[in-house]
């Protein structure tokens, strides 16, 4: 194994600036990991503790970072994880949770009604399904508000009102306002306060109807049914993005058993719409909808609304971003028809049933301008995102299942070999990965071997060390030191073992439609994969003094390595395997996200 510490993790700590040969055993990289990061925890949890000890409503000038501290100490509430282990058995428990806590904020289920939602669910392609439609619906005139989750890199991205995050001075005004309701009432319930993701749900929809949107576009946290979102009686419209594989402890270990609890957002008589799926969830999601009284129609290939005279341009890359688009424009269409000024905006034909089969396909249409540009102009974080600073490239996807891991080599290994085609002097490629949570990180690794790298580095999704001025939106109480780490060691260990084994593009590393991920053999072995223990001191080996965006490290590396990086004519970097990675990473290279 092979463990750098750099001096960006403890500049007042000379001795651990240097790097470390760890043998089979990690006592000393448990230790040292240990000593720095308990010092950064210290100070947060003092932080976050004064936040539990006098009632936040009342204390004079409370600034941004105060409410998303006092929100962190919600990932931790004893009381919620004591009736989440009585919720397993009763799902539908959450959803009557939900409502009560909604209640005690002054609000009710039907006063969502007004805002007119779109409710979108799927395993990967729903918050870019989300972020085209409401750049369509926004390029109509209309005043959206969007939810999406997780944030990148500010926890106030998950509520956007006409596409931007709302303001700090925003979101603290109405944090406090909701959480002071919250808190003046737990006493008469036991002492509970909801969980982080509830109560950020709570909060969108207060945000929503305080701002009046004329829309609210929903994207569901975890599986559909018992998710918190699911509150939502009347929606105008839900969407299904592509399903897969993930989130199995909660939502079942069967594509099959996911759809039921994705098709759980159908409602009765509201239309619905899913991209193309494979053949078993796409009848378990027509029997939902048949069973639930929803009219499910299948969105056809974006190809179908093209002509000669009019090819769309979508403002996300990579080939998997094309079903997200055709599902957008079916949900604002229908939204639109709906609304009753699709006549003003649009020049469509009527929703017509092309089949009597079930579920029914639904017929394409000539986009209108607002929908062409919409798509053309869509930007999302985080998602098939490049950017370049000098001679270093990254190309930044939140990728973590195999569906979508498919879909992100496929992008990267055309965008990088496009630029590469153009590159002056040898270029480098680098994998910065991680991955969180109950996903099989050797699973996902060996969909990226065939990507040809030179280098693989691997740290937890800590942004620093040394905590900044905004570091409260980043951090996660859930886990522990001791299993990040552990992650990051065995992630190591297994792209050790790919790459020594020199996995090729067998039959079960290729793309849909038969297509090899790669031609030929290896790129090269490259050098031992890297282990930091923060993103900063990664980028900083990987970059080399080259990214003007980064600071330089105090102590330039030393070696073949880091020669070859600083002499290479290009550096390519993919940043993949966890948003909460990509979040860390874009928090370093795009200063105007924090």
């Amino acid at each position: 194994m092979f463990l750098l510490l750099t001096s960006a993790c403890q500049p007042s700590c000379p001795m651990m600036a240097r790097s470390f040969r760890v043998c089979d055993s990690s006592l000393l990289t448990g230790f040292l990991l240990r000593q720095i990061w308990a010092r950064a925890a210290r100070r947060n949890t003092e932080h976050a503790g004064r936040s539990y000890s006098t009632k936040p409503a009342r204390l004079p000038r409370m600034e941004y970072q105060d409410a998303v501290c006092t929100l962190n100490t919600l990932q931790t509430n004893a009381n919620y994880l004591e009736l989440v282990k009585r919720e397993r058995g009763q799902p539908q428990m959450q959803l009557e949770a939900m409502r009560l806590f909604l209640q005690r904020t002054g609000l009710r289920v039907e006063d969502l009604d007004q805002l007119n939602i779109i409710h979108v669910t799927g395993t990967k392609g729903k918050g870019s399904t989300c972020a085209f439609s409401e750049h369509i619906l926004r390029n109509c005139g209309l005043r959206t508000g969007f939810y999406s989750s997780p944030h990148l890199v500010q926890v106030r991205e998950r509520i956007r009102i006409n596409g931007q995050p709302i303001s700090k001075e925003l979101f603290t005004k109405y944090f406090w306002q909701v959480y002071n309701r919250l808190d003046e009432t737990k006493d008469a319930h036991y002492g509970s306060m909801p969980a982080y993701f509830r109560f950020l749900t709570i909060l969108a929809f207060h945000v929503f109807l305080q701002e009046k949107v004329d829309l609210a576009l929903i994207e569901v946290g975890i599986g559909g049914a018992y998710d918190c979102t699911n509150i939502i009686k009347k929606p105008w419209v839900c969407g299904v993005s592509s399903l897969g594989v993930d989130h199995t402890s909660i939502l079942g270990d069967t594509i099959e058993k996911i759809a039921w609890q994705k098709g759980g957002i159908f409602k009765p008589g509201v239309p619905a719409f899913t991209v193309k799926q494979p053949e078993n969830p796409m009848k378990v999601l027509a029997e939902r909808a048949q069973e639930i009284g929803c009219h499910l129609q299948v969105c056809p290939d974006l190809e179908q609304y093209e002509s000669d005279k009019q090819h769309l341009q979508l403002g996300l890359a990579g080939r998997h971003q094309r079903s997200n688009a055709t599902l957008a424009l079916q949900l604002c269409h229908s939204w639109l028809q709906r609304w009753g000024r699709h006549e003003a905006f649009l020049s469509l034909p009527k929703t017509e049933l092309l089949s009597s089969h079930w579920p029914a396909l639904a017929p394409a249409f000539q986009p209108s301008p607002a929908m062409v540009t919409g798509l053309r102009d869509t930007k999302w974080h985080g998602r098939s995102q490049t950017i370049r600073n000098g001679p270093i490239s990254y190309f930044v996807d939140g990728a973590h299942t195999t569906r979508s891991m498919l879909a992100c080599v496929r992008w990267f290994r055309e965008a990088a070999a496009e630029q590469e085609r153009t590159a002056e002097g040898p270029v480098v490629r680098v994998l910065l990965f991680n991955a969180t949570g109950e996903r099989d990180s050797a699973a996902l690794l060996k969909l990226l071997v065939p990507c040809q790298f030179d280098f693989a580095v691997f740290c937890p999704n800590i942004p620093e060390t040394v905590s900044s001025s905004n570091a409260a939106d980043q951090q996660n109480f859930n886990v522990t030191v001791e299993n990040i780490l552990t992650r990051c060691l065995d992630n190591q260990k297994s792209w050790w073992r790919l790459t020594e084994q020199g996995a090729g593009p067998g039959e079960e590393l290729l793309l849909p439609g038969g297509l090899p991920l790669v031609e030929g053999g290896m790129r090269r072995r490259g050098a031992e994969p890297l282990v930091f223990p923060c993103i900063l001191s990664a980028l900083q080996w990987i970059t080399q003094g080259r990214d003007p965006q980064l600071p330089c490290d105090s102590k330039p590396r030393a070696g073949s390595a880091a020669r070859a990086l600083r002499e290479a004519g290009a550096v390519q970097v993919l940043v993949t395997g966890s948003l909460h990675l990509v979040g860390g990473v874009l928090k370093h290279l795009d200063p105007s996200l924090s």
